[in-house]
């Protein structure tokens, strides 16, 4: 089931690229963008990361935090974060729960995958409360990132 705008965020704790345990909750106080994303070292997962590495003074500037969330390993996304030198967390949803806590999840992906985060976004304000809930069908689009910037804007 997907999360819609007005709900309660889901709660979660995954481990980071550098191995620590980063919940949900840590960000209370604070508004975050959350970025659901298929499979690291992939073109349009690239760029949509590096597109939010290079834009990240934007996001500080609207008092927002930005998380990335992939079902790859934490050495995988340590390595994709080291190599596209990301300035934001990566986090790990190995077991695919918050993936699927958020919808935002492939049953079946290419290749005969099986289990894989879909493309998604959501702004979470500064209570854990959902303000903008994005999930996209194909892998190849991006996530309204003005939409997304709009909703910070009217946060603050």
């Amino acid at each position: 089931m997907a999360i819609e705008k007005g709900q309660k965020a889901p709660e979660f704790t995954l481990f980071n690229s550098e191995k620590n345990k980063v919940s949900l909750s840590d960000y209370k106080g604070k508004n975050l963008v959350i970025l659901f994303f298929p499979q690291a070292f992939t073109g349009v997962c690239t760029t949509e990361l590096c597109s939010v590495r290079d834009n990240l003074n934007v996001y500080t500037s609207l008092n927002a935090d930005v998380v990335g969330i992939s079902v790859d390993s934490i050495f995988t996304l340590a390595k994709f974060k080291e190599e596209q030198q990301y300035n934001f967390p990566l986090l790990s949803d190995f077991n695919k729960t918050v993936s699927q806590a958020y919808g935002s999840f492939y049953d079946e992906f290419v290749f005969e995958m099986k289990g894989v985060s879909r493309r998604a976004a959501f702004v979470v304000d500064k209570e854990g409360t959902v303000q903008y809930a994005e999930v996209l069908e194909s892998a190849g689009d991006q996530p309204n990132f003005d939409a997304i910037k709009e909703v910070l804007g009217g946060l603050n």
